[in-house]
């Protein structure tokens, strides 16, 4: 990390991560590496899930205090996507609000590098910044290419200390990633490639990792598979299961990896008639049929992780279904299934999952 800052031109640093990633010694670490080349860090380790407005603004007043030129971020798609905020901010002023959408960046952005410490978001192989309204809890996706990361470093021993919550709700966006990004409409060839190579990398190997956490190349695969399926993300978007998420993460405060899971193997079923072929490709690739025997892998991969398979035990109402639909139609990746997708569709769904 130290030499490759020094390489970007990098002399001030802020490096921002989470209480946890603090506790575990990785903060220390990375710390080590960047005074070992001689450069001056500042750290805001105040990132929470699923960061807000709230969270970009005390980062960018760090930033702002001790000045940089170089922004790392340590974590998972939190802190980095928290720091791609930041760079929005400290490099073209305004608020986060101002940059929701694609390329609204007018200015030159920082150099970034990022560094996952879980096999989940692929956030160090995107452009975008996922960053919540605090008071709304609306999720903005503000991208641009000019906040994609310099460096992105996997170093599969960091994902080592995840606990098996994180590693089970991690493994299974990345997954859904995979699984998603495959079938958009935006997709490519080059989308569909990185993708497949995601879903071999991250099918097989998921259930080791819940099995083994301490198994290295189980950890490698997985960490590289959520890397290909992030940088699907970016040339292809997701669908329909992430708009049906958002939702819930805001109004019950679902976290992001069961809520996917959760409705991930429903919209699968919903799409087949759509997107069938390329269903059964992605089946094929793990011995299965097609893509109903897929909607029962992903269900299979669920129970094993231990997450619930009922909307009801997050809370979720049974009257609240119609108003969620409303807003996840809203939701911009949902223009983006194979399968169109109006608030009755995305209504039915929510009752699938119930």
């Amino acid at each position: 990390m130290g030499a490759l800052a020094g390489e970007l031109g990098g002399e001030k640093i802020l490096l921002v991560t989470d209480p946890g990633l603090r506790a575990a010694g990785h903060v220390d670490r990375a710390l080590r590496a960047l005074a070992g080349e001689g450069l001056e860090t500042a750290t805001f380790d105040g990132v929470e899930e699923n960061p807000t407005t709230r969270h970009v603004a005390e980062a960018l007043a760090v930033a702002k205090k001790h000045g940089m030129n170089l922004l790392v971020g340590l974590g998972g798609g939190s802190s980095m996507d928290c720091a791609k905020g930041v760079n929005f901010l400290f490099s073209n002023g305004g608020r986060m609000s101002d940059y929701w959408g694609i390329g609204k960046a007018e200015k030159p952005m920082l150099p970034m590098i990022a560094v996952p410490t879980t096999a989940g978001t692929g956030s160090e192989a995107q452009s975008f910044a996922l960053i919540s309204n605090e008071k709304t809890h609306q999720k903005m996706a503000c991208g641009d290419k000019k906040a994609a990361c310099a460096v992105a470093l996997l170093d599969p021993e960091l994902t080592l200390t995840q606990p098996e919550r994180v590693t089970a709700m991690t493994g299974i966006d990345a997954i859904a990633h995979a699984v998603e990004s495959y079938v958009t409409t935006k997709r490519n060839p080059a989308s569909q490639r990185l993708s497949r190579e995601a879903w071999k990398l991250l099918q097989p190997n998921f259930r080791t990792v819940l099995r083994s956490p301490q198994n290295l190349d189980a950890r490698s695969a997985m960490l590289l598979g959520a890397h290909y399926a992030g940088a699907a993300i970016e040339n292809s978007m997701l669908g329909a299961t992430h708009a049906l998420a958002n939702p819930l993460m805001a109004r019950y405060g679902t976290p992001h990896g069961a809520a996917i899971g959760l409705l991930l193997p429903h919209v699968v079923r919903f799409n087949s008639d759509s997107v069938a072929d390329l269903y059964t490709d992605l089946a094929g690739m793990a011995g299965f049929e097609n893509g109903e025997t897929l909607a029962g892998e992903l269900e299979s991969i669920i129970r094993e992780a231990g997450l619930p398979d009922r909307l009801e035990t997050y809370g979720v109402k049974q009257e609240d279904l119609a108003s969620l639909a409303e807003e996840a139609a809203q939701q911009w990746t949902a223009k983006f299934n194979p399968r169109p997708v109006s608030p009755i569709d995305l209504r039915e769904l929510y009752e699938r999952a119930f």
